[in-house]
């Protein structure tokens, strides 16, 4: 362990805000393996409850209620935001904070903003290790917001002890409830907004699709709530109790978290790059193309990677991103936004939200 973590590390066991913010810095630049190795025998204590649903449904302003009545049962609180990078600018604004203004100032609330980074699946590529750092630091509940996600984004269902699902009413119709997805890893529905006026056809709607599937063991609760004046928050919060009081008896917790673990062992091994002289290089080299081979052609002719990541390949995104750029050269990137043109649009976003 460097001088550097020993020094995260102290301040770490010292419960200082400053340690575990630093520790999942360490984790976000992929350096926190021996920090992780040290704290990662406290882990296991803390009820981890995800959040997710598609964008504007209100998954901020539910997080903050969420947050309020844990700590009014006298819980400590850790909350991590995800939100999405731009594939342009592959900068993230992180607004999801401004809808927690009002637990900026508790010391017993921890808020941790991040950015997806090109990751798929609704979460970042750290947030597992976010989650750990934070219930190895003594945090009674962590919540996790997804970033805004559409049908097939359930990585947070790996992650979550309690996965609420929230959806709002006038978002299509009783079709998209059928499709596969994102509905099927849902402990808890939420329908928020509920004082519209198709609120109660979204709960029928979701009812009647929950009879058409056979659940073995828990039964997903549906609950509606109203976020931005506090109504069903209270009755939320009781049925992710009974949810954690049905992991705890059953037994499923324990499996529950062996698979998100296993998980995460998984995306290490899928997203790590081989050392060279390693047998996963060992074995890359083996399945080099032979000469005279197709692919061998096509690694001779096609174009290097571009910083512009992967879709840049693509001759239609390649024209969108670089207008001018000539097929077999590396397209050359838009240049960034001038600073003046970002503050002007952060203060816009700023002042609308707090109008809201």
């Amino acid at each position: 362990m460097t001088e550097a973590d020993e020094r995260i590390l102290a301040d770490f066991d010292g419960k200082q805000p400053r340690g575990l913010a630093r520790a999942i810095s360490r984790a976000e630049s992929g350096a926190g393996a021996e920090l992780m190795h040290a704290v990662f025998a406290r882990t296991g204590r803390a009820m981890t409850v995800g959040l997710t649903g598609p964008p504007g449904v209100g998954k901020s302003t539910l997080c903050s209620e969420l947050v309020g009545v844990a700590r009014r049962d006298g819980k400590t609180v850790g909350v991590i935001s995800v939100d999405p990078s731009s594939p342009f600018s592959h900068g993230a604004i992180l607004g999801d904070r401004i809808r927690l203004t009002e637990h900026f100032t508790d010391p017993d609330v921890f808020i941790r903003s991040m950015a997806s980074r090109g990751h798929l699946g609704g979460l970042a590529g750290a947030t597992g290790d976010a989650v750990a750092f934070m219930d190895a630091f003594g945090k009674d509940v962590v919540i996790v917001e997804t970033v805004g996600v559409g049908q097939s984004e359930i990585e947070i269902a790996e992650l979550a002890d309690t996965t609420l699902v929230a959806l709002q009413p006038g978002s299509g119709d009783s079709v998209q409830l059928l499709k596969a997805g994102i509905l099927e890893v849902a402990d808890i529905f939420v329908v928020n907004k509920a004082d519209h006026p198709t609120a109660l056809q979204l709960q029928r709607e979701i009812r009647s699709m929950m009879e058409m599937l056979d659940f073995t063991g828990w039964v997903p609760e549906l609950v509606a709530t109203r976020a931005r004046d506090g109504i069903g928050i209270d009755e939320l919060w009781a049925a992710i109790d009974r949810h954690a009081e049905y992991l705890r008896e059953s037994g499923e917790l324990e499996a529950k978290r062996r698979s998100a673990f296993a998980h995460r062992v998984r995306a290490l091994v899928m997203g790590a790059k081989p050392e060279p002289g390693s047998s996963i290089s060992s074995r890359a080299s083996e399945a080099e193309p032979r000469p005279g081979s197709k692919s061998e052609w096509a690694a001779r002719t096609d174009p290097p990677p571009t910083p512009m990541g992967q879709h840049a390949r693509s001759s239609r995104m390649s024209k969108r991103l670089c207008p001018r750029a000539k097929p077999g050269r590396p397209p050359v990137p838009r240049p960034a936004p001038a600073l003046k043109g970002c503050k002007q649009a952060s203060s816009v976003f700023l002042k609308r939200s707090f109008q809201e």
